[in-house]
């Protein structure tokens, strides 16, 4: 009990240490998990001979991840992406085998044994990747579904690569011990430890029943079971209960699975995408979030500490090179295989950066290579240490690909811009949803406006509700200049890019100085750019929203409409004279936390707003009471 203790204290107070710093120093926290655990492994020698349980205890957070994930996939959605799963999964995972079949064979290692070497190498890992995609925001763009797409397809190709694998077993070269009997990797190192499968021993055939059972089994409970189950433990009015189901649900399946001989991951994710359109899908989400976190920190963590230096320092040119020559070769493959299905430029770099490195079914594959004897116990152990440098690679891969895609734009069809052949007091750049609902209420007052958007669908859109906007870069001042902006009275800038919004703020004031200019801001940072920038009037996304939402909580713990109204009111003025004046103490560069002028005048504005409102109140209590009299 005592050690436990100890390696939990350890673990943790280096995840606590490390992945700060790393956020911090903009690196992510997949690379904190890492750097922690090769600091208390490695470097400091701080971990016990449990790593590789507890790497197999902290694989249960991508189980659980690929659950969450089934629970944001509705099963059409599933069925929508089928090409994406066959076509672009199917194809990198076969050229990415045949490509580091070729490397293995070219280094003198029988087909046999590098064909099991490149079906282990072609997987890329699910947990880095799609954590890093998750916490930059890049799952929703074209390089991220992609990738999402490509790992799916990954994690179901285990299990018949778990299938084929004792097939090669057959070419393998026995190895005899002194006395002369054959030595098997299984008989030390133990098939599964010892782990209980229902499919042992079967015939094909049952295997095949057997599996399709369990798959009907976890579709027609997540249909039929689980709101009985949930009704059964809402009755019973304990927070935890919810909690303690959810894990149910999910250890429940990965144990099914396991029983059967396939993928805990696969099993979860098939749960999820039943349970996508079920009432009680927010509730599992925010339950086994936080376990999702802390297990897949773990496994980070100790990958990082299961690194055996020993072997690195042995040889650290030729175990880097080999790393190096598996993203190198991968991310070929990524690279046409994007290519050829219309990944172009973000989206192209993306998807070939984050899956170029091996994976944690690697571990898998080659554990079970080596039971067979397909593997070398030597070359497999080489190997397992190649995935895991590979892996450490990653989040620089991404660092890398922050740099490139700074450095491009996105890849648009390009096409030809419209020819304006209107002029209006008004120009609304950008026609999404703040843009529109600006426009409408202008054109519905009976004034004249010209719309301008460079996104060729938006433009479209609109035409068909019978808005006309021309198509072209409002960045672009000869389209400005064609819009009639010299002759206008109020420009708006609608657009939803921070940056771009400053800077066509910034050359509209220099070159109109007596125009109008109305900016949309998507928070107090931003509005203090564009209010240096020369912006005249300022609004943020969602600031009038929220004090309607306000306005509407005052209605309903005991003030009047009226009385609501006037305290939202008050609110809104204090407010925009409250920015205009940190706007004199905002620093560029410099966060407010850590600007202590602008601090002590935030709270000395905040006293007055209070002030103001507990007045009005005030007043209008005095009036009510001498009425009543």
């Amino acid at each position: 009990m005592e050690e436990f203790f100890y390696q939990a204290t350890v673990y943790l107070a280096a995840a606590v240490i490390a992945v700060p710093l790393a956020a911090r120093l903009g690196l992510g926290s997949v690379l904190g998990y890492l750097a922690a655990g090769i600091a208390i492994g490695p470097v400091l020698g701080l971990t016990g001979t449990e790593t590789e349980d507890l790497r197999h205890f902290a694989e249960f957070g991508v189980v659980m991840m690929l659950f969450l994930i089934g629970l944001e996939l509705e099963p059409r959605a599933l069925w929508a992406m089928r090409h994406k799963l066959l076509g672009l999964g199917g194809m990198q995972i076969s050229l990415s085998t045949l490509a580091l079949m070729g490397a293995a064979m070219a280094m003198g290692q029988p087909w046999h044994v590098s064909l099991a070497i490149g079906l282990a190498l072609s997987l890329s890992s699910t947990a880095i990747v799609l954590q890093t995609l998750s916490e930059k925001g890049l799952m929703r763009t074209g390089g991220g579904r992609s990738a999402f797409s490509v790992l799916l397809t990954q994690d179901i190709a285990v299990i018949p690569i778990l299938a084929f694998l004792p097939l090669l077993g057959s070419y393998a070269i026995p190895q005899f011990s002194s006395d002369g009997s054959i030595i098997l990797e299984s008989d030390s190192h133990g098939a599964g430890h010892g782990s209980l499968s229902l499919v042992d021993g079967l015939p094909g055939w049952a295997v095949t029943l057997v599996t399709l059972a369990a798959i009907a089994f976890i579709i027609l409970a997540g249909i039929y079971l689980t709101r009985p189950l949930f009704r059964f433990i809402h009755a019973s009015n304990l927070r935890e209960m919810y909690t303690a189901l959810a894990l149910m649900i999910v250890v429940g399946i990965s144990f099914l699975m396991t029983l059967v001989g396939l993928s805990p991951a696969l099993g979860a994710f098939l749960a999820g995408v039943v349970l996508a359109n079920s009432e009680f899908r927010h509730e599992l989400e925010s339950d086994l979030n936080p376990f999702k976190g802390l297990l897949l920190g773990l496994f980070f963590i100790t990958v990082g500490a299961g690194i055996d230096y020993r072997q690195l320092l042995a040889d650290p040119a030729d175990l880097i090179g080999l790393a190096a020559l598996v993203i190198f070769a991968k991310g070929a493959v990524l690279f046409a295989v994007g290519r050829a299905f219309g990944l172009r430029r973000r989206g192209l770099w993306l998807f070939t950066l984050s899956l170029a490195q091996a994976g944690e079914f690697g571990f898998v594959l080659l554990t079970f290579s080596r039971q067979l004897n397909v593997i070398p116990a030597a070359l497999s152990e080489k190997l397992l240490l190649v995935i895991a440098l590979s892996m450490l690679i990653t989040p620089l891969l991404f660092i890398l690909y922050d740099f490139l895609s700074k450095r491009m734009a996105d890849a648009r069809q390009e096409h030809e811009p419209d020819e304006i052949d209107e002029e209006g007091p008004v120009i609304i750049a950008g026609i999404g949803r703040f843009g529109q609902i600006v426009n409408r209420l202008v054109q519905a007052s009976g004034f004249k406006t010209v719309v301008l958007d460079h996104d060729m669908e938006a433009v479209q859109l609109m035409r068909r509700f019978g808005v006309k906007s021309f198509l072209g870069d409002p960045t672009r001042p000869e389209l400005l200049k064609a819009a009639g902006i010299a002759k206008a009275k109020v420009f708006v800038v609608a657009l939803d890019d921070p940056e771009g919004v400053v800077k066509m703020v910034s050359h509209v004031r220099r070159a109109y100085p007596d125009l109008h200019i109305i900016a949309r801001a998507k928070d107090r940072n931003h509005v203090y750019e564009l209010y240096q920038a020369g912006a005249d009037d300022i609004v943020r996304e969602l600031f009038d929203s929220s004090v309607r939402a306000g306005r509407y909580v005052l209605e309903n713990v005991g003030l009047t409409e009226y009385e609501a109204a006037q305290a939202a009111q008050t609110f809104y003025n204090h407010d925009r004279q409250n920015l205009r004046d940190l706007a004199e103490h905002w620093v560029p560069g410099t966060p407010a936390s850590q600007n202590p002028a602008y601090i002590e005048r935030a709270r000395e504005l905040e006293k007055a707003l209070e002030s103001a409102i507990f007045e009005m109140a005030e007043r209008k209590r005095k009036k009510s009471s001498e009425a009543a009299e």
